[in-house]
Order: structure tokens, then sequence, then C-alpha cells
């Protein structure tokens, strides 16, 4: 609840989340009490025979939550708050399209609506759980908010921040023009490449610190909302074509250095599973020895910008065209199985940052923190470009000055 509060996706009197006990308890946030602060000992547990266990009253809401378990069997939590875009949507009575991304599609699993009744009612939790009891795993409430479940607190959280995300970016790409949807049968199946096993070793401390590099830059970038708790991939070089990078399906939030993955083309750490992203990253380390790092993220405004034909110029501010270059975007590729195709278009002098359609951002650098400038530089571009569109149209640099910045700065 601490990290649904943070970044703005609840407030402090909405929301809810809720967990299902092995012995038949529902514990369930407080009513009442201020989401921004909660402790673990507000939280409530509702007993099989009705008694409560707690100093506050549960959430007006409990009704909703105990009927989803009674009808799931499979859901062992739930998530349930109010964040901007999906309020949007649920107050235009439509559902986001998780095709747009494989791995939110994947991710959210089924979207459906429930129909509207008044909040804290046994009709409200009927409704929801009827919708549940069709398959849905994310439903959205008319005029309401939307209700999440998972195996786990984790997989509700996730189902709801990739959902969310999912929305915001349709909002925004919105006024680029027409929605573009990932391959029906790019949809069906997620492929992941295969890594043998490399011997153990004790690491270096060079890799102990670049291991805390990375962990530190993937939480910067999380905080900074360039990427949600289960998407994007981050990798640097260690020595010749070895790398560490992001293990596949873990927070990134609560990255640690141990849970990192130390790789090369075709191999691995035993026990370890890398990111999908890894192929990708190995190929383009192969190919480009002067680059350090690898990027893949999501963020909203620059992921806008490949669900539509929008193009992303660099040309608005100097430091844009500098750390950017022009930003090319490739036809939708499956990051694993045509991963050597995308290698091939990125290098660090005259490419080092491509958008793939509806698949995201990546970028390349010297080292982690060039890498995640051009990041952070990439979606800061494609926010202004975005906010721009309703003041007027957009008045690019002039050739001369790009030719200026090209020879001051020495980009050719």
């Amino acid at each position: 609840m601490q990290r649904i509060y943070r970044y703005r996706m609840t407030t402090t009197s909405g929301g809810n989340l809720s967990i299902l006990d092995p012995d038949g308890g529902i514990w369930i946030t407080p009513s009442r009490v201020d989401k921004g602060r909660l402790t673990p000992g507000d939280i409530v547990c509702m007993q099989p025979d009705g008694t409560r266990v707690g100093i506050h009253p549960p959430s007006s809401e409990f009704p909703f939550h105990r009927e989803i378990y009674k009808a799931r069997p499979d859901i062992k939590a739930i998530v349930h708050a109010h964040p901007g875009a999906l309020v949007a949507f649920s107050i235009c009575r439509l559902l986001p399209d998780t095709r747009v991304q494989a791995h939110a599609f994947e991710v959210c699993g089924k979207v459906a609506y429930a129909p509207y009744a008044c909040p804290g009612t046994e009709e409200l939790g009927r409704n929801i759980a009827e919708t549940f009891s069709q398959g849905a795993d994310c439903v959205m409430l008319e005029n309401h908010g939307v209700v999440i479940g998972g195996r786990d607190l984790k997989e509700a959280f996730q189902r709801f921040e990739t959902l969310e995300f999912v929305a915001q970016t349709l909002v925004k790409a919105g006024a680029l023009g027409p929605i573009k949807t990932v391959p029906a049968e790019a949809l069906r199946e997620q492929p992941v490449p295969s890594f043998g096993s490399m011997p153990a070793r004790e690491p270096s401390n060079k890799e102990r610190a670049l291991r805390a590099q990375i962990c530190d830059f993937i939480q910067r970038a999380y905080r900074q909302r360039l990427l949600i708790s289960t998407a994007g991939a981050f990798s640097t070089r260690l020595d010749g074509e070895e790398f560490l990078v992001t293990p596949r399906r873990r927070d990134r939030l609560e990255l640690t250095s141990q849970g990192l993955v130390r790789a090369r083309l075709g191999a691995c750490e035993e026990g370890k599973v890398p990111s999908r992203a890894a192929l990708l990253h190995a190929l383009i380390l192969r190919n480009n020895p002067e680059v350090g790092a690898v990027i893949n993220a999501q963020p909203a405004h620059a992921s806008a910008f490949c669900m539509t034909e929008g193009r992303l110029s660099s040309r608005t501010i100097p430091e844009s065209y500098i750390v950017l270059r022009e930003v090319p975007r490739l036809p939708f590729a499956c990051i694993v199985r045509q991963a050597a195709e995308i290698a091939a278009q990125v290098s660090l002098g005259k490419c080092p940052v491509v958008l793939i359609e509806n698949e995201g951002a990546l970028v390349v650098g010297r080292d982690l923190l060039d890498a995640f400038d051009r990041l952070e530089v990439l979606e800061a571009t494609a926010e202004a470009l975005l906010m721009s569109r309703p003041i007027g149209p957009l008045v690019p640099m002039p050739d001369e000055a790009l030719d200026e910045l090209r020879r001051v700065f020495r980009m050719d």
C-alpha cells in the first residue's frame, strides 16, 4: 500500500488490499485510516466466523473481497484502487487494450467490466465476484476503479501496476493517432532464450561494484517511473563478452546484487534465469566493443510513440539532439527470435537509441550512467513533445543549428 500511495495510484482514503490466509481468515486494510501512513498493526483480520482481530474496522469494501475469494479459489490476494488512468477508462466505460504490449498482455490476463453498484454493498460484491468467476483477472468497475486478483499480493500488485501503465500510455498515445497492437501470433507465445551453464566463481571487486551500480540505476529508474516492477532490462559489460543482466520477472524495486545474472552469449550462471532481453544484449555487446551498457525499458511517454505512427523527433532542444541523435522506430520484432536483426540497428556513435514498435526503447551507452542518461533524456523529450501538442505545432531546430551542434560536439 505504501508503494501504491507513493506513486499516486491511490489517495489517502481510497483503495484497499487483502490477503486470504490459509486458515480462511482475510487480512485487509482498515477503514478510515490514512493510506499513506499504514503500519502492520493497522491491518485487520476477519475470521471465517465473522469475528474481527485488530484495532480498526475492516475496509467498507470487505464484502466484495470475501465474495471474490469464494468465487475464485485460485485467488489469494486482491488489490483495489482508483489510479487516474484506469479511472479515466472506468468513467468512459472502455477497457484498456493490453494487446499493445506482449508483456502487458501476458501479465494482466483477461480484463473485463463489472456493472456499477453502490460501494460497500452486497450487490457490488456479487457483481465483481460474478465477473471474476467468468475468468477475469483484472475487473474494471463502472464509474469506480479497478479490482485485481492474484495468486499472492505481489502478482496482484504487478497486474495492477502493469494495467495502469498500459492505461497511462494509451491516454498519451491517443494524442498521436490510431493505436497499433501486437500481432496475434506474437501474443500467443512469449519465447525465452536458451542459456547453458557457466562455471561458478567468486565475484571480483569490479563485479561487486558493477552489481551494486546496476541495482542503484534500475531502482532509480523505477522511482522515476521509467519502468515498472516486471518489465525492463539493464546490463553492463564485465570483461570481453561477459556481462551482468537483470533476471526475468523479479520485482525491479526489490532487486539485489545477488539476484543479478552473470552471462555471456549462450550461457549464464547456473540456477538463474536472465531477462528475455539477455540474448539481444549479448549480441549488442559482441557487435559493439565500445558499448558498456544496454537498457530495454518502456517509459510511458516514449512508449506512446511505439504504439502509433507518431514520430519522436529529437530536434527539439540541443540536449535531446546531442544525447539521442536521431531516434528511428523499428517495426515490431520479437526481442528473442529477431534479436540479431535488432542488434544490427544499434551503435554507440550513430544510433544509440531506437524505439521498437509495441515493445519500447532500446538504449546503449559507454557505461551505465551514459545509457541511463539517454533513457532519461528520451523520456523527457517524449513528454515535452506530447505536452507541446495542445500548445501548437512543433518548430524543430533548423538544419544549420544541427550542423553547428555536430561540429561543436564532434558528433560525426
